[in-house]
């Protein structure tokens, strides 16, 4: 899978930058002497600001002791400054600034797995149950405003599902998430049978983990894990977790390895992914 978004790869660049850096017990100051640099240029490249100049990348490269890689990181810097991200168009998607790095990863993922505990997954929502959402959650916000939001969602989904080589996507939700009447009983009827297609598609997981089993590791909240494509080597990917103030992104190893032992713990307890599409549809029916 070819990574297109220049978002994703500008941060990529700026890990991977950073993480050969410190393979090779280097500071900064060296860093920056090797292309006769200052430290807050290279700075700004390992925290995504800026992507290195060709003969930059070169002497860094040669500098980290990888210079066999130069090629594929020139044609991958070369992808980046030229690319364009399919939610670029700021007056067409309305999302917050810290929301585009996510969108980016997420577009570039060769796997999409996850946990729901209190909502369907926006990029499993119906049109109508992403309204209702939306302004359940953020009052605030002007009709416009979600509009642009749902049509966000949509995107979204059209995106992952619909275009390219779509990654694999496995999700885990709260069966008490499924019982919220989001938007109503029509609503959330027609969500629960979008949700039972969605089960019978190939490449597509989701089981429902029930009230039964007591205690989990999911009590935290939701997450999403995002691995990155093969080509992307040095990035395991990141772990992608809201609040009510702010997103958080975890890229160290052991917090990846934590998240996705959290949720290897909550497949082994929930449904059966081939019984998920049948129970969606009683639950539908049962409304």
């Amino acid at each position: 899978m070819a990574t297109t978004s220049p978002t994703a790869l500008k941060w990529w660049f700026a890990v991977a930058m950073r993480h050969l850096r410190e393979t090779a017990s280097l500071e900064r100051s060296d860093a920056a002497q090797a292309i006769r640099g200052s430290v807050s240029a290279i700075a700004h490249i390992e925290n995504g600001r800026s992507l290195p100049k060709p003969l930059e990348l070169e002497r860094l490269l040669t500098l980290y002791g990888v210079s066999h890689r130069i090629e594929a990181f020139l044609r991958l810097r070369e992808r980046a400054r030229k690319g364009k991200d399919w939610f670029a168009d700021g007056e067409q998607h309305d999302f917050p600034e810290d929301f585009g790095l996510f969108l980016g990863m997420e577009s570039s993922a060769s796997q999409l797995e996850g946990w729901d505990a209190n909502v369907v997954a926006g990029a499993f929502q119906t049109r109508r149950y992403a309204e209702a959402t939306i302004r359940g959650a953020q009052p605030e916000l002007n009709d416009d405003e979600v509009i642009k939001r749902v049509d966000l969602r949509m995107a979204r989904q059209r995106m992952i599902f619909q275009e390219g080589e779509p990654p694999l996507v496995w999700r885990v939700m709260a069966a008490t998430a499924l019982e919220w009447e989001v938007g109503g009983k029509d609503v959330l009827r027609e969500q629960l049978l979008y949700l039972a297609d969605l089960a019978d598609r190939p490449g597509i997981k989701i089981q429902v983990l029930p009230t039964t089993v007591g205690a989990h590791t999911g009590a935290e909240g939701t997450f999403t894990i995002l691995s990155a494509p093969p080509e992307l080597e040095d990035y395991p990917g990141c772990v992608y977790a809201e609040t009510l103030v702010k997103p958080y992104y975890y890229e160290e190893v052991e917090q990846i390895r934590k998240y996705r032992n959290a949720l290897s713990e909550l497949r082994v307890k929930a449904s059966k992914p081939e019984k998920t599409s049948t129970l969606f549809r009683q639950l539908a029916k049962d409304l």
